[in-house]
C-alpha cells in the first residue's frame, strides 16, 4: 500500500509540470521542450539554495523565477529571432544542461540534512501522510490560481492567442508578449515541479530531468482523453482532468514496477505507455470507421 502512496506524492509533485505543460502545448500549441531543463534547474537551485542556508520560502521563488526565466529565453528565441519553436526549447534546454552543472559544481548533491517543506509543515506524524498533506494543499492552491488566471481577462488572451493567433493580432492583442508571458509561467511551473521533488526524494541529479517531458506528455494526453471523452469545456474541470490524468498514470507505473518489471527499464516502459496511451483512442477511432463499412 505505501509503494502506491509513495506513486500518487510522486504524481502530486509532478501536478505543477502537467499544468505546465497544458499550459504551453494545449493552449498554446507549443511543443516546449525546455522542460527538460527547466525541471532539473528548479531542483538544482533548491540544492544551491538550501545548501546555502536560504529560506524555503525564497527557495522556492528563486526556483520558479529560474524557471521562468527559461521560459522567457525559449520565447524570446521563437517570437523576435523567429525560430521554430521546437528548435528553440532543444537549444535552451541544451544551453540548460551546462547552467545547471555549473550552478551544481558536481553531478549530483544530497538534500537529506536539510529542512525542506514536507519537514516544514509537520501536521501528520506519519512521514507519508504528512507529505500527502502538504502536496494536497500545495495542488489545491494552484489549481484554483490557475482556474483564476484562466478564465481572467489575460487568460483569455492567452487562450486566444493559441486558438487564433493572427484573429488575436487583428484584436490588437500583442501575441509575442503573450507567448513569452505564457512560456514563463509554464517553466515556472515545471521548475517548482522539479524543485519538489528534489526535496521529496532528498537528492538532485543533473540528469533527473532527461525524459521528464514524455511522463508529463503522458499524464496531459490521459488528462486531455478524459476531456473529450466528457466533453469538458470548463477550465476547472479541464485542470481536474489534467491532475487526474498525472495520478493515473504514476499508478499505472506503480502497478508495472509491482508486476516485476526492472527499475532499469523504467524509461522505456514509460515510453511505450505513452505510446500506448497515444496508439489507443487513433486505433480505436480507425475500428469504428471500418465496422461502420
Amino acid at each position: 500500500m505505501d509503494f502506491y502512496i509513495a506513486a500518487i506524492i510522486q504524481a502530486l509533485c509532478f501536478g505543477p509540470l502537467v499544468m505546465g505543460l497544458f499550459l504551453s502545448m494545449k493552449i498554446f500549441n507549443i511543443p516546449d521542450i525546455t522542460t527538460d531543463g527547466s525541471y532539473t534547474l528548479g531542483a538544482v537551485i533548491t540544492a544551491v539554495c538550501l545548501s546555502k542556508g536560504y529560506g524555503l520560502p525564497a527557495t522556492l521563488i528563486l526556483s520558479m523565477l529560474g524557471g521562468a526565466l527559461a521560459g522567457c529565453c525559449t520565447a524570446f528565441i521563437h517570437t523576435r529571432l523567429r525560430i521554430n519553436a521546437l528548435l528553440a526549447g532543444i537549444l535552451v534546454m541544451t544551453a540548460l544542461y551546462s547552467v545547471n552543472l555549473t550552478l551544481l559544481g558536481r553531478s549530483n548533491m544530497p538534500l537529506l540534512s536539510h529542512s525542506t517543506i514536507f519537514s516544514w509543515f509537520s501536521v501528520f506524524a506519519v512521514t507519508d501522510q504528512n507529505t500527502l498533506a502538504v502536496l494536497i494543499v500545495l495542488s489545491a492552491v494552484l489549481f484554483f490560481a490557475m482556474s483564476f488566471m484562466l478564465q481572467s481577462d489575460f487568460g483569455i488572451a492567452m487562450r486566444a492567442t493559441g486558438d487564433s493567433e493572427s484573429m488575436v493580432r487583428a484584436q490588437g492583442v500583442n501575441t509575442a508578449r503573450m507567448k513569452v508571458y505564457g512560456l514563463a509561467i509554464s517553466n515556472a511551473l515545471v521548475a517548482l515541479s522539479g524543485c519538489l521533488i528534489a526535496q521529496f526524494q532528498g537528492f538532485t541529479d543533473i540528469n533527473m530531468g532527461i525524459g521528464i517531458v514524455i511522463s508529463g506528455l503522458g499524464a496531459v494526453i490521459i488528462g486531455d482523453t478524459l476531456i473529450n471523452l466528457l466533453k469538458i469545456r470548463a477550465i476547472p474541470l479541464m485542470l481536474g482532468c489534467v491532475l487526474l490524468g498525472v495520478i493515473l498514470f504514476q499508478l499505472m507505473l506503480a502497478v508495472a514496477l509491482g508486476a516485476g518489471v526492472d527499475a532499469s527499464m523504467l524509461k522505456l516502459t514509460t515510453s511505450l505507455l505513452v505510446l500506448l496511451i497515444v496508439a489507443l483512442p487513433r486505433v480505436g477511432s480507425t475500428v469504428i470507421q471500418l465496422s461502420k463499412r
